[in-house]
């Protein structure tokens, strides 16, 4: 196992620990624009989706160098939406706007990459909690 800090969730710098509530009561400029337009707002002292998108990028890159042909990531929403945002085209059966998913704790996304192709072999899959105890 080995962490790699490009693949973290974002880093929402002074919005860390606030609900979207209490973030538009502090910064009213961002309330009509939501709290999933990633791509619209950087918070003060975090960074943008551009940026999270920069760092998953570079991971990737690198995980289609390796020779392992099977890899187990472990990750965060913030980062899955930069993987569809980063394979982009790439990946087959990709939906439309990566950023209007909603990934569940503990889900299951797969992926198959093979050079520059992608396809998603499941996306957001939490059927293996139905058997949990």
């Amino acid at each position: 196992m080995r962490a790699d800090p490009r693949i973290r969730e974002f880093d929402f710098g002074a919005w860390e620990g606030l609900t979207w509530q209490e973030i538009t009561e502090r910064w009213p400029q961002f309330r009509d624009r939501g709290g999933t337009a990633a791509k619209h707002y950087q918070p003060e002292g975090g960074e943008t989706f551009a940026q999270v998108c920069a760092r998953v990028k570079a991971f990737l890159d690198d995980l289609r160098r390796t020779s392992f042909e099977h890899v187990l990531v472990v990750t965060h929403a913030g980062a899955l939406h930069g993987v569809m945002e980063v394979l982009g085209e790439a990946v087959r059966d990709r939906p439309k706007d990566g950023l209007s998913l909603s990934f569940s704790q503990a889900s299951v996304t797969r992926i198959a990459m093979n050079g520059d192709d992608a396809r998603i072999i499941t996306l957001n899959d939490v059927s293996h909690l139905d058997s949990a105890p």
